[in-house]
C-alpha cells in the first residue's frame, strides 16, 4: 500500500497545481486588454518607466523627415544679455530703411528691399542674431497685404524682402515680436521643461464616486509622489499618464479637462517676455511707395497662369495675398466661394472629416452658420472636444469635426470622445468623395518639440496608410497660425511647429493651408481665432482643392 499512498499524494499535488495554474492563467486574460478599451487600456507604471523628455538632435524611430530635430529646427544662436534688460533688441530703436535709392514708382511684379538693423535699448547695434521680426508691405486703401521675407544675416542685421503684387499704394511694416533675448527664453523652457501645463483626469468608481488627479504627457509630469497609470494608443502607440488614484483602478478614468499652467520662468524671463516689448511696431523707416502697372499689361495685380488646386503641389513664397480683402493664391488657381449654393455645388456628394483645434472648429462653424441648409445634427457633445456634425441630406453633405485628443486644453470632456488622429483615419475606408482635414499646433506649444515630432510620425503613418488603400482621398493639412505671445504659446513656438509639419507631410500627396501667412499678412490685431474675414478665405482655399478651377 506504501508506493500506491506516495503515487496519490504525487498525483493530488500535480492536479492541484493545475488547478492553480488555471486559475492564474484565467486570471490573466481576465484582466483589461489594453487594445479593447478606452481610453486605451491602463496599466501602472512606476515613476522611472519613462526617460525625461529631451531635445535629441536625432531620434532613430521616426520617419528620415523628421529624424534630425537640430536641421529642421534650426535657429541663430541668442546669447544671453547676462541679466541687462537693456542690452536686449528694443523696438523703439531698431531700424530700417531701403536697400538701394528710393524710386518714384516700383515695377508690379518686382521686388522692394530693405535693410533692418537690430538695436538694444541704449540704441547700439546687436552683433548676432536671432530676433524674431515680422514684416509686412500693406496697401490700406486697397484692402491689401502680403508677408515679407525676413532673412536674419546672423549679424544683428536683417535682409526684408517684398514682393509687389498690386498696382497702387504700399507702406512696409514691420513688428519685433520676440528679441533675441526673448527667443533665448523660449528655446530654453521649450527644450528643458517637460511640459508648461497640467491636466486634470477624472475616475469614477462603480458606486460613483470620482477622485481627480493630474495627468500629463508624462510620468514626472504628473506629480506623482507614486505610480502612474499609462494609457498607450492602440493605433499610434501614443502615450498618456495620470497619477495612479487614491483607490480606484487605472480603468476608471472617465473625464478629461484642462488643469493648470504651471511657473517656468524667473523675473528676468518674464521682463523680457513682457507687453511692453513683444509684438510692437518699429517706428516708420521707409516712406510710402507707389506701385505702376506694366506698359503692356492691363491687370493690377501680378498674377501669372497657374494650375488648379491639388495635392503635391510645390510651396510658393510668399504663399499668396490679399487685395480688396480677397486672398490669392501664388501656388495655383484658388477660386471665391461667397454663396450659399455654390459651396453646396461643391460639398455635393462629399464626406469631410476635420480633427484639430479650436482654430479647425472655426471653418465647421463658418460652414454651418454660412449655409443655412447644412444643418448641425446634437450627438450631445462638449462643444470644445466634439464631435460635432452637420448635414445636408438632399445633397448628400456630411461634415464632421472632433478634437485631436490628448493633450487638448478643454473643459471636462469623457475620455471617450476623446479619439487620437491616427485611430480615426485608421477607420476610414476613404474615396474620391472623403476629405480629411487636419489641424494640428496649439495645444502642442507647452511641450518639448519631441512630443510633437512622436505625435506627427503616427499621424503621419496614419494618413500614408489611408492614401495607400485608396489614394484618392484627399488629405488637406491646415498649418498653425499666429496669435499667442506668451511662454505657453508664442508664434515662435508656432513657426517650429510648421515646419515639423511640413516635414512630415513633405514626401506625401497632400494639399496645405497656410494659415500662418494668411493670419499674418493684413494689419489686423492677431489673434489665435481669427475674425470671419480670415477664415472665410481660409475655407475658400479649402474649397479650391476640393473643387479645382
Amino acid at each position: 500500500m506504501g508506493p500506491f499512498v506516495e503515487q496519490f499524494k504525487g498525483y493530488k499535488n500535480l492536479i492541484v497545481a493545475l488547478v492553480f495554474l488555471v486559475w492564474i492563467l484565467y486570471f490573466i486574460l481576465s484582466l483589461p486588454d489594453s487594445t479593447i478599451h478606452r481610453p486605451p487600456g491602463p496599466r501602472a507604471a512606476s515613476k522611472s518607466a519613462c526617460k525625461p523628455t529631451e531635445y535629441p538632435s536625432h531620434l532613430s524611430f521616426l520617419p528620415q523627415e523628421l529624424a534630425n530635430l537640430t536641421h529642421l529646427l534650426y535657429w541663430p544662436p541668442t546669447p544671453g544679455d547676462e541679466g541687462d534688460i537693456l542690452a536686449s533688441t528694443s523696438p523703439q530703436t531698431s531700424t530700417y530703411r531701403l536697400r538701394g535709392p528710393a524710386q518714384a514708382s516700383y515695377a508690379l511684379g518686382g521686388y522692394l528691399e530693405a535693410i533692418l538693423v537690430a538695436r538694444d535699448h541704449r540704441g547700439r547695434p546687436k552683433t548676432h542674431g536671432g530676433d524674431l521680426f515680422r514684416a509686412q508691405l500693406l496697401g490700406p486703401g486697397l484692402k491689401a497685404g502680403v508677408p515679407g521675407d525676413v532673412q536674419d544675416l546672423e549679424n544683428g542685421t536683417y535682409l526684408l524682402s517684398f514682393p509687389l503684387l498690386w498696382a497702387g499704394q504700399a507702406r512696409v511694416q514691420v513688428r519685433l515680436i520676440h528679441s533675441s533675448e526673448a527667443v533665448g527664453v523660449l528655446r530654453r523652457i521649450w527644450r528643458e521643461k517637460r511640459a508648461t501645463v497640467d491636466f486634470r483626469g477624472y475616475f469614477r468608481g462603480p458606486t460613483g464616486a470620482e477622485e481627480t488627479v493630474i495627468c500629463n504627457v508624462d510620468p514626472q509630469s504628473t506629480g506623482a509622489k507614486g505610480p502612474t497609470c499609462q494609457y498607450r494608443d492602440v493605433v499610434s502607440s501614443e502615450l498618456w499618464f495620470c497619477a495612479q488614484p487614491p483607490t480606484l483602478p487605472c480603468n476608471s478614468l472617465v473625464g478629461h479637462s484642462s488643469g493648470s499652467y504651471l511657473k517656468v520662468t524667473v523675473p528676468h524671463d518674464e521682463a523680457l517676455l513682457a507687453w511692453n516689448v513683444t509684438d510692437k511696431v518699429l517706428p516708420q523707416g521707409i516712406s510710402p511707395i507707389q506701385i505702376r502697372m506694366a506698359a503692356t499689361g492691363n491687370s493690377s495685380l501680378a498674377l501669372s497662369p497657374q494650375l488648379p488646386c491639388r495635392p503635391g503641389l510645390p510651396a510658393s513664397k510668399p504663399s499668396g495675398f490679399y487685395h480688396q480683402d480677397v486672398w490669392h493664391s501664388l501656388s495655383c488657381s484658388g477660386r471665391s466661394f461667397s454663396t450659399a449654393d455654390s459651396i453646396l455645388g461643391c460639398l455635393a456628394g462629399h464626406v469631410i472629416h476635420m480633427i484639430g483645434d479650436s482654430t479647425l472648429r472655426q471653418w465647421w462653424e463658418y460652414l454651418r452658420d454660412k449655409v443655412p441648409s447644412l444643418k448641425p445634427v446634437d450627438l450631445h457633445a462638449i462643444h470644445q472636444a466634439g464631435p460635432l456634425m452637420a448635414v445636408e441630406t438632399t445633397r448628400g453633405i456630411v461634415l464632421n469635426w472632433r478634437a485631436h485628443g490628448w493633450p487638448l486644453r478643454c473643459l471636462r470632456a469623457p475620455v471617450a470622445s476623446l479619439h487620437s488622429v491616427a485611430q480615426e483615419l485608421s477607420g476610414l475606408a476613404g474615396g474620391p468623395h472623403t476629405v480629411v482635414v487636419l489641424g494640428l499646433g496649439a495645444h502642442f506649444t507647452t511641450f518639448p518639440p519631441s512630443i510633437f515630432v512622436r505625435r506627427l510620425a503616427g499621424i503621419r503613418a496614419a494618413v500614408a496608410a489611408l492614401l495607400a488603400r485608396e489614394p484618392r482621398t484627399l488629405v488637406i493639412i491646415k498649418l498653425a497660425n499666429t496669435g499667442y505671445k506668451s511662454v505657453y504659446g508664442s508664434d515662435w513656438f508656432t513657426l517650429q511647429i510648421n515646419r515639423l509639419l511640413r516635414a512630415a507631410f513633405a514626401d506625401l500627396r497632400v494639399a496645405f493651408v497656410d494659415a500662418w501667412e494668411m493670419t499674418s499678412s493684413l494689419a489686423l490685431p492677431d489673434n489665435i481665432h481669427p475674425g470671419r474675414l480670415i477664415v472665410s478665405n481660409e475655407v475658400d482655399v479649402l474649397l479650391s482643392f476640393i473643387c479645382p478651377a
